[in-house]
């Protein structure tokens, strides 16, 4: 198994609760939670080989694949309708990806991935955390998540 944390859109897979609970072995209680079973959450990422019941039929793979890119900004179209109606739909996690798509071309993958684990992990002890993590489950400082981050996009 290998996982990728790269996206087409731009989401930073790294921080999914799905690839992270997969990559830790941990999703037991994320799909008791949600009702839902572990074998449908288990992702390895946008561009792994296995991806999570949420992100199985997505649109905009299904269109970058279509138009033989490895990202968006590589399409002609870019930023197209379908990617700002994404970017602007009810999930706060949804709001960055045109400004990663951004950086990403600016930095290349491998600064931009860098850059996105540091961004996704506590400034204080440094632990990993997901898109809507309020504090560290490590140490329990406050976190600059998903929401506060589609507050100052918006």
């Amino acid at each position: 198994m290998s996982f990728r944390y790269d996206s087409y859109c731009g989401l930073y897979c790294g921080s999914c609760p799905f690839l992270m609970g997969s990559e830790r072995d941990e999703l037991d209680a994320l799909a008791r939670a949600m009702k839902r079973d572990k074998e449908e959450l288990y992702c390895e990422g946008c561009k792994g080989e296995n991806v999570s019941v949420f992100c199985r039929n997505c649109g905009l793979k299904q269109c970058a694949l279509d138009h033989q890119v490895e990202f968006c900004y590589e399409c002609n179209e870019y930023p197209c309708e379908r990617l700002r109606t994404f970017k602007n739909d009810d999930n706060p996690h949804h709001s960055a990806i045109l400004k990663n798509m951004d950086s990403l071309k600016k930095l290349g993958l491998e600064r931009w991935l860098e850059n996105q684990k540091s961004r996704w992990s506590c400034p204080e002890c440094g632990t990993s955390f997901s898109w809507y993590e309020k504090e560290c489950p490590e140490c329990g400082h406050e976190l600059y998540d998903a929401v506060k981050e589609d507050r100052d996009i918006k």
